[in-house]
């Protein structure tokens, strides 16, 4: 794998401009993939807007003054991905990397105390020795339980801290969604009906507005409403 990218070449998630020089910083392999994440030191210099060049990202990351859900990141190329908090305690800044609604990463804006939780989408289910049940959660995290409460594809809000389960929103008729992949990324959508297609593909999700994707490209953020603060529309 290169650890090298041209801004050309950049996913189109990035919100760069192209042309303003030849290469891009690649991040490091981690819990986000390369559409759904930047590295840490482009979040701090293109759109946190704290520094001017790479290298006081970099000064900054060194110095453990950026911290992403509550823990100091050491590492440049760290991928800051969907629904990650992202602070700066000494300038009291705090934001939730979401997309807009084009489909573009972008950082929104919140409290202190926002930013001491997030969502995890269950990605999958483990059960594990003594009957327990680890769920895996999008970003990365594991959880153990000692009962099967929830179900693939739900959404957990979760103390960053503690990785304790603060509420959880199920894959319903009626929850709130972000789309995060392909041709409709960034839309907010209601619910309508999720389709169990029989054989290898992928279940489908209906919402209200009469449109639909494949069940993995839809992250609930809420029962009825969203939970978080979305990003302003675009114009």
């Amino acid at each position: 794998m290169s650890d090298h990218l041209k801004r050309l070449a950049a996913p189109g998630t990035w919100p760069l401009k192209r042309k303003i020089s030849v290469w891009a910083t690649k991040q490091s392999p981690g819990a986000h993939s390369l559409e759904s994440s930047m590295p840490a030191a482009m979040v701090l210099r293109d759109m946190m807007k704290v520094c001017d060049t790479a290298r006081e990202a970099k000064r900054i990351i060194g110095n453990r003054e950026l911290t992403v859900d509550g823990v100091p990141v050491k590492n440049p190329k760290a991928p800051i991905g969907v629904m990650d908090t992202v602070s700066l305690p000494k300038m009291k800044l705090n934001y939730r990397m979401l997309l807009t609604d084009k489909g573009k990463l972008t950082l929104v804006p919140v409290s202190e105390d926002e930013a001491k939780w997030k969502l995890c989408r269950i990605e999958g289910k483990t059960k594990i020795s003594g009957g327990k049940i680890q769920l895996n959660l999008s970003g990365g995290r594991n959880i153990v339980l000692d009962k099967n409460m929830y179900k693939s594809g739900d959404t957990l809000k979760i103390d960053v801290a503690d990785q304790k389960v603060l509420d959880s929103f199920p894959l319903a008729d009626g929850a709130s969604a972000l789309i995060i992949n392909g041709a409709l990324a960034g839309k907010v959508e209601t619910i309508a009906d999720l389709v169990v297609v029989k054989g290898p593909s992928d279940n489908v999700v209906r919402f209200k507005s009469g449109i639909e994707t494949v069940k993995r490209n839809v992250f609930i953020i809420g029962s009825s409403k969203p939970e978080i603060k979305l990003p302003e529309a675009s114009e």
